[in-house]
C-alpha cells in the first residue's frame, strides 16, 4: 500500500471536499461530497454523540445513497450546516426525487467547540452558511489543519484540527479518511511530540520523529483542554459532551450498506491507535463510511479485510496530520504541536 498522489480523501475518484470557517467564531464546517450519490454507513462507539440522518443509513433502511456528509464545528447548533449543505444541494438540482420534490439526503456529526476562545454571541446560527459555503468550497484539493470543522477543534494537550490521508491498495482500490480531530485524549504521547500513530507514519507526513522509545505509556488521563476550558469559563467545566472525533473513510469499491458499516467499524481501530483514550463516556466518536462504487470487488473476503484495514491505517494517519497542521490564531487556548 502507497499514499495516493495527494494523500487525501480525494484521492478516491470523484469526491470533492470543501471547507469553511469562522476565524472569529473558531469555529466551521466541512463537507464531503461527490459526482453522484454514494453508499454511506455510519458507527458510532463515543458515549455523547451529536447527529444528523444517520438512522437512515442503517442497511436494512430504505435509502440506498446519500448526496453530502457533513462535519462540523458547533456542538448541536452545528447540525445546521446539514440544513445549509441540503439547500445548496437543492438548488444545484441534486437529491432524492419523488414527483417535483427534490430532497438531498445530508447526514452529518458535530464536534463541541464552544469553549475555545472564539466569539460564540451571535443572534442568527452562522452554520447553515457556513454548510453551504463548505459545499460549494468542495474540491479536489482542500487545506488540512486549522481549517473548516477543524478550525476551533482541540485536543487533550494541543490545538486538534482537520486531517485527511490515502492508500493505493494491490487490489485496485483506494481508500481516504477525512477526520475532525477533537478529543478528550492526547494525540501525542508524555512530552508531546512523538505521536501514538507513529509506527503508521509514511514518509514523515506528521513530522517524521518516529515513536516513543519509552515504555508504560498511557496511565495519564491529564487533558489541558478541560483545564483551559475551566480557566476560561471561570469554573470547573464538565468533560461530558465537551469532546468528539468524527471521521468519514471512503473508497471507490462497490459496497453494499453492510459492507461499509463494516468498514466504518473496523476504521475505529485506528482513532484507538492514536488517540489515547478513546471510545469513552464523553466522546462522541463517530465514522462515517462511504462508497462510491467505481470497482468491484474481486475476492469479497479478501478484499473486504484489506479496505477494513487501510481504513484503520488512513484514520490514524489523518489524526496526527490534523494535529501536526494545526496554526496558532489569536486568543487559542492550547498551543500547536509545531509551536
Amino acid at each position: 500500500m502507497t499514499p495516493g498522489p495527494r494523500n487525501l480523501i480525494t484521492d478516491v475518484a470523484g469526491l470533492r471536499v470543501g471547507n469553511a470557517a469562522d476565524h472569529a467564531l473558531k469555529s466551521g464546517t466541512t463537507v464531503l461530497t461527490a459526482d453522484q450519490p454514494f453508499t454511506a454507513a455510519v458507527h458510532v462507539m463515543g458515549g455523547a454523540p451529536g447527529t444528523r440522518e444517520t438512522d437512515l443509513l442503517a442497511p436494512d433502511k430504505t435509502v440506498q445513497a446519500v448526496d453530502a456528509l457533513v462535519l462540523s464545528g458547533g456542538s448541536a447548533y452545528g447540525l445546521d450546516a446539514c440544513s445549509g449543505v441540503v439547500a445548496g444541494l437543492r438548488a444545484m438540482g441534486r437529491g432524492f426525487r419523488l414527483g417535483p420534490a427534490v430532497v438531498p439526503i445530508v447526514p452529518g456529526a458535530i464536534i463541541f467547540d464552544l469553549l475555545n476562545g472564539g466569539n460564540k454571541d451571535w443572534d442568527d446560527s452562522p452554520y447553515p452558511a457556513l454548510g453551504r459555503a463548505a459545499l460549494e468550497a468542495a474540491a479536489a484539493e482542500f487545506t488540512l489543519g486549522s481549517h473548516g470543522a477543524g478550525t476551533g477543534a482541540l485536543t487533550g494537550m494541543h490545538k486538534g484540527g482537520l486531517g485527511s490521508a490515502s492508500l493505493l491498495l494491490d487490489s485496485g482500490h483506494t481508500v481516504g479518511a477525512l477526520v475532525v480531530a477533537n478529543p478528550i485524549g492526547s494525540v501525542t504521547t508524555p512530552g508531546e511530540r512523538h505521536f501514538w500513530a507513529a509506527p503508521f507514519e509514511i514518509d514523515g507526513e506528521f513530522g517524521g520523529l518516529g515513536p516513543d522509545p519509552a515504555s508504560g505509556l498511557g496511565r495519564s488521563l491529564r487533558s489541558r483542554k478541560m483545564e483551559a476550558m475551566a480557566a476560561l469559563a471561570g469554573a470547573p467545566v464538565s468533560s461530558d459532551g465537551a469532546n468528539t472525533t468524527i471521521a468519514i473513510v471512503a473508497t471507490d469499491a462497490v459496497l453494499t450498506k453492510a459492507e461499509a458499516q463494516r468498514m466504518a467499524t473496523a476504521a475505529h481501530d485506528g482513532m484507538a491507535r492514536a488517540i489515547v483514550p478513546s471510545h469513552g463516556p464523553h466522546d462522541g466518536d463517530l465514522v462515517f463510511a462511504a462508497a462510491t462504487g467505481a470497482v468491484p470487488l474481486g475476492d469479497p473476503a479478501t478484499d473486504m479485510l484489506g479496505l477494513c484495514h487501510a481504513s484503520a491505517l488512513c484514520l490514524s494517519r489523518a489524526i496526527a496530520r490534523a494535529v501536526h497542521a494545526a496554526t496558532p490564531a489569536a486568543g487559542d487556548i492550547l498551543p500547536c504541536w509545531s509551536a
